[in-house]
């Protein structure tokens, strides 16, 4: 019997779940097996770069420790294992200083947490079976002899029958406004240019005390960059009476100026009320209902997609609202009305509960909500201050009062909710090349970014508390980064704010870098691409090419299609590379025992994987998930893991 080898390139959380899918379809079949995993990773195998386990706790996740499994499939009694073991929450639980289901953990208590699925998998792997972890680089993948040689920074060769890419975020090459800056720090010794990554992984302990800071965007890495300069730099968050936060300074903390095109710090995610194996389905937004009204060729999105999108979420919202107010009964006649309605087009909830006699709601505007002060001047600095404390305080209440009892957070939800309507008619040409590009990633993916996927609570409370303190400053919407070549400086302002202009020594760009194979600077991706390997996903739907800069992959199970145009059978790519050929490829766990996007595609990859293997054994059998499944947490679900 031949050696099988299969190589998982990239040890973070996607990694781990086909390796989990890997051992568990081993463990279905009878022996006599004879195969060879590794599990390969620079930084921690397990764990991988983002999650890894020596970080700070200050660095937080944004989806409550209940809602998150590495696993495929709940606890049965036994050990765990791959197909059966703990959530993270049960585990965390176990271990001890579990806050609840409810809580946001730490990157890296959620990165011992992956640690110990690996730990699992290797003492309960099925005989026959090794598991070999490496913790270096991949200098290049080549083909040689029917096999892949993959190339370790160490200078070892390894030989492998199949190989499975999930190398997540990348560095890319600094191009237009982001590479000026980069320049101008390089002619300014004085000055420093801190690039977009995670957080964790910048250089923030080299600015210094009393410094000024200009940090570009507030979305979620913007928190991570403010709490390293704060709770990082020995700062404490303590509560005071009227239940905001004080901020005590350790001394040690640079003065920051931040800012982003719409000048609001990312709002919060509402107060987690929905349980671990909650499943939103919707009513309206389904392919099949987007399908029926444009059978034939790519969508638009604005025209095809939206309007179906727009209603699920105004009929959460009101009927969120009725539910409160005129109670549940006249919440299902407005479900059931505008299911009937739908039957003759895009329905308009707020019309229907209008005559159910609901309140009269602000209306769900997206550019409105995302972008709160596009269309105000402001007197000054403080003028703004005191329109962004009024914003945060809004946020804060809708937040507080929860994301099933808030008509607006409810709502917002179901853009995370039903990320897998938008996966399935917009993936692999979707959509047409022009309405992919302008009207989903220009418009809709930005406002979804800003509005559904927000930090907990705390963490805009503490913008508030450093506000308060003068550590923090919103310079205001439109934010430019400029420089100022006479004082040798960088110069952050906002157009819309008279006075706002605010001179800094360093620049930190809070944005995780958009993926973008044409810049990738990762020496393994590097090669791949100037070989031919890997190549841009182009979308050429409706007569219009766009070069989405995603790594091109086939369907299910996602093998790279080569410059010539073929795909090769023998490797795979998923997860955040592929980003623009796929959307939402950020995810990094599952729903507790259901089978969402993230566990079908590492078991499909699992599967071909292991044809060589389940060929040459006599009665074997597939195991699989039990069909199609509807949807949590922006993910398909909740089919139960297969027994």
């Amino acid at each position: 019997m031949s050696t099988t080898r299969i190589a998982v390139i990239g040890g973070g959380p996607r990694g781990m779940m086909v390796l989990e899918r890997l051992v568990a379809r081993l463990a279905e079949h009878p022996g006599p097996l004879d195969v060879r995993l590794f599990l390969v990773d620079a930084v921690e195998p397990g764990a991988g770069r983002v999650y890894r386990t020596d970080q700070p706790d200050w660095f937080l996740m944004n989806t409550v420790a209940g809602q998150c499994s590495a696993y495929s499939g709940e606890p049965d009694g036994g050990p765990a294992r791959a197909g059966a073991g703990p959530s993270f929450g049960e585990w965390w639980e176990a271990a001890g200083d579990y806050p609840g289901p409810d809580s946001y953990a730490p990157r890296g208590q959620y990165g011992r947490y992956l640690r110990s699925v690996l730990t699992a998998l290797t003492e309960t792997l099925p005989p026959g079976v090794r598991l070999r972890c490496v913790k270096e680089h991949v200098e290049n993948v080549v083909r040689a002899d029917g096999r892949y040689r993959i190339a370790l920074s160490g200078g070892e060769r390894l030989d492998a029958d199949r190989v499975v890419l999930t190398t997540g975020h990348s560095r890319n090459r600094l191009t237009g406004r982001e590479g000026d800056l980069a320049d101008f720090a390089r002619r300014h010794p004085e000055l420093r240019y801190i690039q977009g990554e995670s957080a964790a992984d910048m250089p923030l302990d080299r600015i210094a005390p009393g410094s000024g800071v200009g940090v570009i965007g507030l979305g979620l890495s913007f928190y991570d960059v403010l709490a390293a300069l704060t709770l990082g730099r020995g700062g404490r968050f303590t509560p005071r009476a009227d239940g905001t936060l004080a901020y005590h300074p350790s001394g040690a903390e640079p003065v920051i100026t931040a800012g982003s095109r719409s000048g609001m710090p990312l709002p919060a995610r509402g107060r987690n009320q929905k349980p671990p194996r909650y499943s939103y389905r919707p009513l309206l937004f389904t392919p099949e209902r987007v399908r029926a009204h444009r059978p034939h060729g790519p969508l638009d999105f604005r025209n095809d997609v939206f309007p179906w999108l727009k209603a699920e979420i105004e009929l959460v919202y009101y009927r969120t609202d009725l539910r409160l107010t005129r109670g549940r009964a006249v919440a299902e006649r407005l479900r059931a009305e505008v299911a009937r309605a739908a039957e003759r087009g895009v329905p308009r909830p707020a019309a229907v509960a209008g005559r159910l006699g609901g309140r009269d709601l602000p209306p769900i505007d997206l550019d409105a909500l995302a972008r709160p002060f596009a269309h105000r001047t402001f007197a000054g600095p403080a003028d703004f201050g005191r329109a962004l404390g009024e914003e945060i305080e809004r946020d804060l209440a809708h937040a507080a009062t929860g994301n099933v009892d808030s008509p607006l957070k409810a709502a917002l939800d179901v853009m995370r909710d039903t990320r897998w309507v938008i996966r399935e008619l917009v993936d692999f040409s979707g959509l047409t090349g022009r309405s992919q590009r302008e009207d989903f990633l220009g418009w809709y993916v930005p406002r979804a970014s800003f509005l559904a996927a927000g930090p907990p609570m705390e963490r805009l409370q503490q913008v508030q508390a450093l506000t308060r303190h003068g550590l923090l400053r919103i310079a205001g919407p439109r934010t430019r980064f400029g420089t100022d070549p006479a004082e040798g400086r960088f110069v952050v302002s906002s157009p819309q704010v008279p006075g706002s202009a605010v001179p800094v020594t360093t620049l930190v760009d809070a944005r995780i870098p958009d993926p973008d194979l044409r810049r990738d600077l990762g020496p393994l991706t590097t090669r791949l691409r100037d070989s031919g390997v890997l190549t841009s996903y182009v979308n050429h739907g409706g007569g219009t090419g766009h070069d989405t800069g995603g790594v091109a992959v086939t369907r299910s199970p996602f093998h790279p299609v080569d410059r010539d145009g073929a795909a090769d059978e023998g490797m795979y790519v998923l997860g955040i590379p592929t980003e623009h050929t796929r959307w939402f490829m950020q995810v990094g766990s599952s729903r507790p025992g259901m089978w969402s996007d993230f566990v079908h595609d590492a078991d499909a990859i699992a599967a071909h994987a292991l044809r060589p293997v389940t060929r040459t054994v006599p009665g074997a059998r597939t195991p699989g998930p039990a069909g199609p499944g509807a949807e949590t947490a922006g993910e398909r679900s909740p089919v139960r893991s297969p027994g």
